[in-house]
């Protein structure tokens, strides 16, 4: 006869357990810290957008203008890149100014000292035998919630 169809098989009982959420081990970005100074291309690609959307106003595409920005970029000599790399190091000054002064910025004073401020830190975070232990206590519900099901389908 075959295999059986999908929702045969789900008629059956055989769905998936849901998987135990992850903790996320990422660090969140800083929305004051300074955002990179853009390379030569990108410096050289904002003025060739302008001048290629005055030239084509009907076309929508993104990909087109980046396509013949690139193949523009690739046929510049070093000379014809020049202004565009000088405007690229000025950025890129700028942003070695910013973050220098984003760097040295003072941390928040609440009058405690730093020791106490990291011990909050890590009580509100919870210790890392007690995330683990939240994970297997989620482990072990989904699986004793499996074996539940399936002493009903016996």
């Amino acid at each position: 006869m075959g295999r059986p169809k999908k929702a045969e098989s789900q008629a059956a009982g055989k769905r998936k357990a849901a998987a135990p959420k992850k903790i996320s081990k990422k660090a969140k970005k800083d929305p004051n810290k300074p955002k990179r100074p853009p390379s030569a291309f990108f410096v050289f690609m904002d003025e060739f957008r302008k001048e290629f959307n005055e030239k084509n106003p009907k076309n929508k595409s993104v990909a087109a203008v980046s396509k013949a920005g690139g193949d523009r970029w690739k046929s510049m000599s070093d000379a014809d890149k020049a202004p565009y790399v000088a405007k690229a190091e000025k950025h890129k000054e700028e942003y070695n100014k910013k973050m220098d002064a984003y760097n040295k910025k003072p941390e928040k004073s609440s009058g405690r000292s730093k020791d106490e401020d990291e011990e909050e830190e890590e009580q509100a975070e919870g210790s890392k035998s007690e995330v683990e232990d939240e994970e297997d206590d989620e482990v072990n519900f989904s699986n004793n919630h499996l074996f539940q099901n399936f002493q009903l389908m016996i």
